[in-house]
């Protein structure tokens, strides 16, 4: 019998959010041969009631070979929790699926996970596999999977031979930038990846994701794609940590299975060139920039 990986979602004080998350983790085909770790976050002050809730919820999750509850006695914070877990599966199981409580996903989620780590486990340019893709107007011109440098937080996975190359410091991770690495890394300077980097420094923000990336981008590292969206962030009402309200990112998850996968490790021209421009004008004309702006704020 095949052993698959285990899933680690990280909870914290979204019970609606939560539910869903977990509806959709449980209607995945590989549901049942999975096993499931659910880390919960220990609630900062005015955070209690929900937390305490979100906990009940999580008491009673079915559909999966086993099911293991880690409550924090303490707040670790999205960052550290998301570190702590990740290090702890890979470092059992050598290899981890990762969930946040907001992430509607497809039936072939776990599928395509599982059959894209057994692929690529010794591949050691790949470094991580994304579940979630923007909402590409060219996505049918693209293979099913594809490689391209960044990063995605939506549903994602890696081996403990790569999570080997988490740097956690930023100093070391700036250190290694010239302008040229800066204007690669942050694709051609349409998304503000440089910039995430520089506020994390200042505590801005505390993200793990950046510096995942970062640590990825820096050992010349690879991440697989799905052309068609796997997963759905349902977290952007204005509810989640580090998301505003906007619908930029929303797509529709393929009803799909994932059957191909590139056996030619390089970045994919053609989708590097589509996110480059989806990225440089996902927010719009001025207009459009307004609305969302006047919604994330009231």
């Amino acid at each position: 019998m095949q052993n698959f990986a285990p899933i680690a979602l990280f909870v914290y004080n979204r019970p609606q959010h939560t539910i869903r998350t977990i509806k959709c983790l449980q209607q995945n085909f590989l549901a049942e041969e999975s096993r499931l770790f659910v880390f919960s976050d220990a609630a900062r002050k005015g955070d209690e009631a929900r937390v305490l809730e979100v906990r009940e919820i999580i008491k009673n999750i079915e559909g999966f070979k086993s099911v293991e509850v880690i409550e924090r006695e303490r707040n670790y914070g999205l960052a550290n929790s998301i570190i702590e877990g990740v290090t702890r599966l890979n470092s059992e199981y050598g290899r981890v699926i990762v969930f946040e409580d907001d992430l509607m996903s497809s039936p072939y989620t776990l599928q395509y996970f599982n059959e894209a780590l057994k692929k690529y486990e010794a591949e050691s340019k790949v470094m991580h596999i994304c579940a979630y893709m923007y909402p590409l107007k060219g996505a049918a011109k693209l293979p099913q999977t594809f490689f391209y440098r960044a990063s995605g937080s939506w549903g994602w996975a890696t081996w403990q031979r790569a999570w080997n190359f988490f740097e956690p410091d930023i100093d070391k991770l700036m250190a290694q930038f010239d302008s040229q690495k800066i204007n690669d890394f942050s694709i051609d300077r349409t998304m503000n990846f440089w910039k995430q980097m520089n506020e994390f420094k200042h505590g801005k923000n505390n993200s793990w994701a950046i510096r995942w990336y970062a640590s990825i981008f820096l050992n010349k590292g690879l991440t697989l794609n799905v052309a068609s969206s796997l997963i759905e962030n349902i977290g952007h009402d204005g509810s989640g940590v580090h998301s505003g309200k906007n619908n930029m990112y929303a797509v529709n998850i393929s009803d799909k299975p994932v059957t191909e996968f590139p056996d030619v490790i390089e970045e994919h021209q053609e989708a590097y060139a589509q996110i480059r421009d989806f990225l440089k004008h996902r927010k719009g004309n001025l207009w459009q920039r307004i609305v969302r702006f006047a919604r994330e704020k009231f």
